[in-house]
């Protein structure tokens, strides 16, 4: 008798794969608790419960690419995904896993006055958490659970999008990963990319600003917003397409008013990189009615907060580049660019 050994695929760094994300979710159980308004779903920034006149939105992520300023990072990723839904991020509890015999108590100083100095800009609360230093680690991680509280009527869901919406994006393609490439790859940059630019990348973080609280506030404020997303892993591309497949609609994106950093652009050509599918928090991706984009868009530049149409959504399933004459599928990311950039660190 022949016995088959089952092989096991290990995945790679970054997010699941979408296939076995699905699968699982597909399982989540019947009966739910009927005041859950918005449960988990692929492309969902947040869950969406049910408290009378208010709606708690609740939102979790960790921060595992990033080693500096962690603090900062996993307060407003965890705000930007509350904020997408039209709420107002509230209260933050936060858990701190350091590694042993490099923690010390400058470190955990530091990530704490990270931690309420973001939370003081964005009005958030810490209430709670949890700290330990963990074997096994050779880093810092960081993960956030951030809950807001928004009106019924002022809630924008992330499935929301419809055809003939104009698509717009704040700042430019990408905030956050220029920022963790100029910080965490400084050593293989150099001699590549001035060193101006690098320190300028560093800055990333904090100007522009990986926060779209206040993006998400003005958008929901100017104009008739059907959906709001923050790109995350898998970058600008990857966030679209969670956008549109989650609303079963498509796009047809205008190559020529994509808003590439220059920074952005060298650090990427150094590395081997495409921008288009690097992590990328600090952006909004906004689908709105065509006829209030100008309000939308002229609101967010009042405010000093770039922001570009940059296509248009349809019936038709899919995403195009139209570049000229040619028109051209926009790449898909199965692993955030960061991702295969670590693995080779």
């Amino acid at each position: 008798m022949t016995i088959r050994r089952q092989e096991t695929s290990i995945y790679p760094i970054g997010k699941l794969p979408q296939t076995d994300l699905i699968t699982l979710l597909s399982r989540t159980p019947a009966g739910q608790d009927a005041r859950v308004i918005f449960g988990p779903g692929l492309g969902r920034d947040a869950a969406v419960i049910d408290f009378g006149d208010r709606y708690l939105v609740a939102k979790s992520d960790p921060i595992t690419f990033a080693t500096d300023e962690i603090g900062w990072y996993v307060m407003n990723v965890n705000a930007n995904d509350v904020a997408c839904l039209g709420a107002q991020p509230r209260w933050f509890i936060g858990t701190l896993l350091l590694p042993e015999d490099k923690a010390d108590h400058a470190l955990v100083e530091r990530i704490f006055a990270q931690l309420h100095a973001a939370g003081d800009e964005i009005g958030v609360s810490v209430v709670g958490g949890h700290t330990e230093i963990t074997h096994g680690l050779d880093r810092p991680i960081a993960v956030g659970a951030m809950f807001g509280e928004v009106t019924p009527e002022r809630l924008v869901r992330s499935d929301g999008a419809r055809p003939g919406d104009a698509l717009i994006l704040t700042k430019g393609i990408c905030v956050e990963g220029t920022a963790l490439l100029a910080r965490e790859a400084a050593d293989r940059l150099r001699g590549q990319v001035a060193a101006a630019v690098v320190k300028r990348a560093t800055q990333f973080l904090h100007d522009p600003g990986i926060s779209v609280v206040r993006d998400a506030a003005l958008v929901t404020a100017n104009g008739e917003v059907h959906a709001m997303h923050d790109p995350t892993e898998g970058g600008v591309a990857t966030g679209i397409y969670e956008m549109t497949e989650a609303a079963g609609v498509g796009a047809v994106l205008d190559a020529a008013a994509l808003p590439f950093y220059p920074e952005t652009r060298l650090l990427c050509d150094a590395l081997g990189l495409d921008p288009l599918g690097l992590i990328a928090s600090g952006s909004l991706l906004a689908a709105v009615a065509a006829d209030s984009a100008p309000r939308v868009v002229q609101a967010l530049n009042a405010a000093g907060i770039s922001a570009a149409v940059i296509g248009a959504l349809r019936e038709t399933p899919g995403v195009t580049v139209r570049d000229g004459r040619d028109e051209y599928p926009l790449p898909r990311f199965t692993r955030d660019e960061i991702a295969r950039l670590f693995d080779a660190l």
